[in-house]
This record gives C-alpha cells, structure tokens and sequence, in this order.
C-alpha cells in the first residue's frame, strides 16, 4: 500500500484499476470496505514514536481521527489552526521548540494553502522540519463526489510527487498500516523531511466526540438565513460561504420557487467568498451585495475583512453565521466564540456593525442592515447542526456562474 516519491500509478497507487469519475453533484458515498482502522490505533503509533502535536484543519474523511484527537490531546498540543498554511507554520515551532515530530491534519483541498510553508519552511532543502502530514482524499478517482473535489482528487499524489515528497496511502489494514507508520519514523530519522498519509473515505472506524460542545443560542442557520431570505429584493445579489450554508441557500430558493439566478454558491475555496463578494460589488455598483460567510471561512483569511473596509464599497453588506465550529467537517470548534468580530470589523472601518443572537435581534440588526451605507458587518450567534436530509445543489458550478453573469447584465 506504500507509495513513495517516484510512483508513477498516481491515480491506482495499489494497482487496482479504477472506473472513471462520475458526473458533478451526484451524492458521496462510502465505498464498501472490508477492514477499517480504529483512529486510537493511528493515534497511539503516532504518540508512542513521538508524535504528540496535532495541528490542521478538519476534514470530513478524517472527522473520526480529528474528534479522537480533540478528546485525548492536552488542549496545548492541538490546535485547530485558523489554516492549513498557519498549522505549518505551528507544527514548525514545535519542533524547534521541542526536537520532535508534529503532525498536520488537513482535506486535500486545502493543499494549495500549504505549498508556500511546504516548500520554503519545513522542506529539507530550507529548514528540514520533519513534519508528518494526514491528509483527506476527496475526490480520489473512481469515487462519487462533489464538483470541487473532482480535480483536487485528480492531482493529489502528482501535487506530492511534482513536489518530491514522501508519502503513502494509509492502509486500512492494521499490520499494513503498523508497517507504514515504521517506515514514516524511519524518514523522519534519516531525512529530517516532511512525510505524507492520504486517507481514502471509509478508512477509519467511527468515533464520535466524548463532550460535543454546544452553544445555548436560540436560532440555527437554516432558520437565520430564512430570516436573512425573506428580506432581500428581487435586485440583491448573495453570495454563499463552502459548506452547509451554500446547500441550505439551494435549497431555500427551491422552495420559494425564487430560481437561482442572484446567488453564487461558493462551493470550494474556502474562506474567499467575501473577497469573491467584494469583486462583484465594486463592479455592479447599482446592486447591493450580501456577502453570507462563516465563522471558520471569516477566520480563515480574516486580513480579508481589512481589504474590503479599506476599499470602502457602500453597496456590500457582510453576514457571518457564528456557530464556533467547523460544521460540515465534523462540528469541531472554531474561535468564533473567544474573537470578538464585531470589533474586529469596527477595527477594519467598516462604517455600520450589528450583531444579533435571538430572531427578535436578527429581525431587527437585517432591517438596520439593508437601510443603511456599506460596508456594513452583521454577526448572528447560532447552534450548529444541520438536517440529515439536506440535499447537495443539483446544478453545476459554471451553469450557477453563468445564471448570475446573466443576471448582473440585466
């Protein structure tokens, strides 16, 4: 199940033949597995050789082993990091700190954020930081999965190998996987070089937190973002965080019959739909701009929050729903309730803030909101959760982009 640095089966790495990618927006499901790993079995291998620093960011195929992590790591070795290139650099004080071996958790999409720490950090040709690395494998070829995984999935092991690094698709086989661990340590020793596990779906046994946090807050984000809905003009343009709130934002104008057609659904890069929002706003400046974001996705790349008080944009508004979690990854905890982003929006000049809590507050800050000059922040404190039966979009990322193209040029 090893593949190292020059493996050329980069989409079949076990040599089993693999039938195509299917379409976009069918529903991801679990393969048929056999064998699965416990995550106490990976945790306790990693721990017992050394490596007890978890830092990243959570992934939903890797949710059982960040949810094991979170319940058996003391709160100063594990860090849900604001993102993935941030973990990096944690992971790299820690050794420097310590001498040893940190470990980095992520989803495959978030492997571009970590090229730049990768490469000119802990690279064994720059500083030699013996990083290891799990990472999340949406998107693996022959697998069913979301649209902006497909690629991602494609390129994965060529991003590794492109990038000369070591790295093994974890078995879920636990002899197998004792073998891959050893041979992880092994490069560590010898190359003082980063080390790469890429998780398939199903490859862990399900673990579920201990003490899942929850917040006492009155609405959750299906119920707030229908508030939000059911007061926007047939004119206002809305763009939707990654996650759940794109889905539920599909969903909602299904229902209403409204069309899709003044919405862009941000289903992959997360943390830049603000910024996404802002182009839109400073060039459709007769339409008003609702920036719907997330608590994780706003932390993410918070300087973004500076760049659009600085470019001052009267027609943007910015709504960030606040459940302190990552909630479509497996609900682990944000610092979304510790960060005061009202504040930090004031501290940006954005020139109205509000914030509510309860539907009566809500009610009244998206009245205060849609009245008055941009930009302008509003943060609602909510549960997190979401329906089981929530469906995924079931249109195509570039027909969503070329429905609101349309729309602006009417």
């Amino acid at each position: 199940m090893s593949c190292g640095v020059f493996c050329r089966s980069a989409h079949a790495p076990d040599g089993i033949r693999r039938a195509p990618v299917v379409a976009p927006f069918e529903q991801a499901t679990e393969p048929e597995r056999t064998t699965v790993i416990t995550p106490k079995l990976l945790y306790d291998l990693l721990v017992a050789r050394g490596a007890d620093f978890f830092a990243g960011i959570p992934d939903s195929l890797l949710k059982d082993f960040c949810a094991y992590i979170t319940d058996h790591t003391p709160r100063d070795r594990h860090v849900i990091a604001a993102n993935e290139g941030a973990a990096v650099g944690l992971a790299a004080g820690y050794h420097i700190a310590t001498g040893r071996y940190p470990v980095v958790y992520l989803q495959n999409s978030g492997m571009g954020t970590i090229v730049n720490p990768l490469l000119s950090l802990v690279d064994e040709e720059v500083y030699s930081v013996p990083v290891i690395f799990v990472v999340g494998w949406r998107g693996e070829p022959g697998t069913v999965d979301e649209p902006q995984h497909v690629k991602q999935g494609k390129v994965t092991l060529d991003m590794l190998q492109a990038m000369g690094m070591k790295y093994a698709v974890l078995s879920d086989n636990e002899d197998d996987a004792r073998t891959q661990i050893d041979e992880c340590f092994t490069h560590l020793r010898d190359r003082s070089a980063p080390y790469f596990f890429v998780v398939r779906r199903g490859t862990f046994a399900k673990y579920a937190l201990a003490t899942p946090d929850t917040a006492p807050y009155e609405l959750d984000r299906e119920e707030a973002l229908k508030i939000i809905v059911s007061r926007l003009d047939a004119a206002d343009i809305v763009v939707s965080t990654t996650g759940m709130l794109s889905r539920e934002l599909f969903e909602l104008r299904e229902a209403l019959g409204h069309g899709h057609d003044r919405d862009f659904l941000t289903v992959g890069s997360m943390g830049h739909s603000s910024q996404i929002a802002l182009g839109i706003a400073l060039h459709a400046r007769t339409r008003t701009i609702f920036s719907l974001d997330g608590d994780g996705a706003a932390l993410m790349h918070l300087g973004s929050l500076a760049i659009i008080g600085s470019m001052g944009p009267t027609n943007f508004k910015h709504i960030v729903f606040n459940n302190g979690a990552h909630d479509s990854v497996g609900g682990q905890s944000t610092v979304g309730f510790h960060a005061d982003l009202c504040a930090v929006a004031k501290a940006c000049r954005y020139r109205h803030v509000f914030s509510a809590a309860t539907r009566a507050e809500l009610e009244a800050a998206i009245r205060d909101l849609r009245d008055c000059g941009g930009p302008a922040f509003l943060e609602i404190r909510i549960r997190k959760g979401s329906r089981e039966n929530l469906e995924r979009p079931t249109s195509k990322p570039v027909h969503n982009k070329q429905l609101l193209m349309a729309a602006l040029q009417r």
